[in-house]
């Protein structure tokens, strides 16, 4: 399974718009952080995880062709915006495209889109099957998921487990029940916004004392705020198997 991180940034993004700190002035690529987001290819089959407001330019940079499915992690707006640019991919492939997600994801979406959904439909608008799903492992193009329940402050948000492969953002607290389930990961992809305490998002902090409760042979950090420091500096300091990831990352499970 190809793993590639199309976004790896907070809801602003970085660098952040009227921003002059060093990270936002920062020449390195890897300091050049996208909305988060994630696709997976197996033996053919695309998937990505959230729509965000990049989704485009993360379609183009990655020259990712084909989409067979979206699954989404919650419904917040950096995770979702960009779903009217699947168009191409109807166009292309000549099918409606799945979208995965909660009951309150989808009807987020129908609100948010209600255009997709009008009784008297515009020609050349997106073209989606809406697929709600719960608690329990569904499958996905022949793809197992299973549901990790995260709370990110009051707002129940999915991570998902795919195999030895495991995907957590926008979480500030994870249950022992749900916990779990992550144990016996091979690869873990964890949010670590900044160093300093919020709301609700894993510090460094946080976040490296989760992947040391897990233990996994490696794991990487996602949905990055520019207060996290520089990518190089912030790297130079993690655990031999602990990665910050950055935009175009690719890794394979």
């Amino acid at each position: 399974m190809n793993i590639t991180f199309l976004g790896t940034g907070t809801s602003q993004g970085v660098p952040v718009i009227g921003c002059n700190c060093e990270v936002c002035r920062s020449l390195d690529f890897r300091d050049k952080r996208l909305r988060t987001s994630l696709h997976i290819e197996d033996q053919g089959t695309s998937i990505v995880i959230d729509t965000g407001p990049d989704f485009r330019m993360q379609m183009l940079h990655n020259s990712i062709h084909r989409l067979d499915a979206v699954v989404y992690t919650h419904e917040h707006k950096d995770h979702t915006a960009g779903l009217d640019d699947i168009r191409p991919f109807n166009f292309k492939q000549q099918t409606d495209i799945p979208l995965f997600g909660t009951t309150q994801v989808l009807n987020q979406i129908k609100s948010e889109f209600a255009y997709i959904f009008a009784k008297n439909k515009y020609p050349g608008i997106p073209r989606v099957m809406m697929h709600e799903v719960s608690n329990l492992p569904f499958d996905v193009m022949g793809i197992t998921f299973t549901p990790i329940q995260v709370m990110h402050h009051k707002l129940p948000v999915f991570g998902f487990r795919i195999g030895d492969f495991t995907y957590i953002t926008d979480a500030n607290y994870i249950s022992p029940e749900e916990i779990e389930k992550v144990k016996g990961t091979k690869t873990l992809v964890l949010n670590a916004l900044q160093i300093k305490p919020h709301i609700s998002h894993f510090t460094l902090e946080e976040a490296l004392a989760f992947i040391e409760e897990i233990n996994p042979e490696s794991a990487y950090l996602t949905h990055i705020s520019h207060k996290l420091g520089l990518h190089q500096k912030v790297q130079t300091n993690l655990p031999e198997n602990v990665a910050m990831a950055f935009d175009g990352l690719q890794i394979c499970t």
